[in-house]
């Protein structure tokens, strides 16, 4: 008798959840929203004690690196070449922060934005590799 009254039971539960999540829309992201979510991140300085110098220096590069970043994502090259793109604009921006930052401070630095560029490294595709 148990089994008779359960089994519609869930029945009806999983028909309602499965009717509820198909309600539900997951929000694209398209390339100028991801450009801006990793802008975002990119321009978060929480804690480092920056001068507004050196603030305003970082969110100008951030700006020209993610703007060369996606024109990389969204380009014609091949998938080594992209890559060979990526890798240069990382070792040219590791070069401006520390620079910028110096060493200590580049680490923290990077450190954060690695944890905050975490989720979205496979939306990004090669382009993470420039993190």
């Amino acid at each position: 008798m148990k089994k008779f009254i359960i089994t519609p039971a869930l029945l009806l539960f999983l028909g309602l959840t499965m009717s509820y999540a198909q309600g539900l829309k997951v929000p694209s992201v398209g390339k100028m929203g991801m450009a801006t979510q990793v802008l975002d991140i990119l321009n978060t300085t929480d804690g480092m004690d920056l001068s507004s110098d050196q603030k305003s220096k970082l969110e100008k590069n951030n700006k020209s690196f993610v703007d060369d970043l996606m024109k990389v994502n969204d380009s014609k090259l091949s998938d080594d070449e992209k890559k060979e793109k990526f890798l240069g604009l990382k070792n040219s921006r590791t070069k401006f922060l520390t620079d910028l930052l110096g060493s200590d401070l580049f680490k923290k630095y990077s450190g954060q934005i690695l944890k905050s560029i975490n989720p979205l490294k496979s939306k990004l595709g090669l382009a993470a590799l420039a993190f």
